[in-house]
């Protein structure tokens, strides 16, 4: 059974961007769309909104005329609407993890407090067991244009991005959209190297070589898998954030991988992740790393 494609709404620009784009992303990938919307009760004192049940009504309509009009733009496509009372990052999770992509605006503040404040967005990126996608409220179908790439970045070993990858791949395919991959280096202190790590250098003739090599390997199995996606290999020294926004020109989605990193204030989504997500003019997927 394919995994829905699930899209937060809370009435504002943003949310209804987030939307459309999960709508046009079902509709490639053959999946349901399910329309979801966490909200709690707001006391007098904070929305003039009359009692629960009257709230409750105004939400459930809100959330059924964003999803009859997106099921007007794609008939052929099951629309599904979820309304529940709670702690927004808590049901958003846990909607996701039913889900094969989760997609929310990038802000929002709307007439009913909900999860597209910048706070729950962040816990709910950091915690989201399957890629979330964040899409700014001025995304527009036709940004999906042919001749724009799909960007993604690539570090470390081959298993180490290889969600990202995936993601990037199946989107791509998905859009008939060519894929960048993405590795960016910078210079190791001398304290860094091993006798190991400077005979694999040796080999490959240098560093960069060594780059171009790495990211040629982490790709293999990906273009085996998905032959009819055009790959563009880009391997440029810099930090791997300003490296990636460089590229996103001609972006329709850029895709960053995600480690799970819990502190003592909650988890983090990793400064690539970070940098991306408040720069990047173009929907971000931001894919945990299995």
């Amino acid at each position: 059974m394919t995994r829905p494609i699930t899209a937060g709404v809370d009435g504002t620009d943003e949310s209804l961007a987030a939307l459309a784009w999960a709508a046009r992303e079902a509709v490639r990938r053959d999946a349901p769309l399910r329309v979801v919307h966490a909200w709690r009760f707001q006391t007098r004192h904070a929305v003039d909104a009359g009692d629960r049940e009257t709230q409750q009504r105004w939400v459930r309509e809100t959330v059924e005329a964003a999803a009859r009009t997106v099921a007007g733009r794609h008939p052929n496509l099951e629309v599904g609407t979820e309304v529940r009372e709670g702690d927004a990052a808590a049901v958003l999770l846990e909607e996701a993890a039913a889900s094969g992509t989760l997609v929310l605006g990038s802000r929002g503040h709307g007439p009913v407090v909900g999860f597209l404040l910048g706070s729950v967005g962040r816990q709910v990126i950091a915690g989201s067991e399957r890629p979330v996608v964040l899409v700014r409220a001025g995304d527009r179908a036709d940004a999906e244009a042919g001749g724009r790439e799909v960007v993604v970045g690539q570090q470390g070993e081959p298993e180490d991005s290889a969600d990202a990858l995936g993601f990037a791949f199946e989107t791509a395919a998905a859009r008939g959209a060519s894929v960048r991959a993405v590795r960016a280096w910078t210079l190791p202190p001398v304290f860094a190297y091993s006798p190991g790590s400077m005979k694999l250098l040796d080999e490959a003739g240098g560093l960069e070589p060594y780059e171009r090599t790495a990211l040629s390997e982490a790709l293999e199995p990906w273009r085996e898998r998905f032959p009819g996606v055009r790959v563009v290999e880009h391997v440029e020294m810099g930090s791997a954030g300003q490296v990636l926004l460089s590229v996103a020109g001609q972006a329709q989605l850029m895709v960053v991988g995600r480690r799970a990193r819990r502190t003592a204030v909650g988890a983090r989504i990793g400064s690539v992740a970070h940098g991306v997500l408040h720069h990047a003019q173009c929907p971000v997927a931001v894919v945990p790393h299995a």
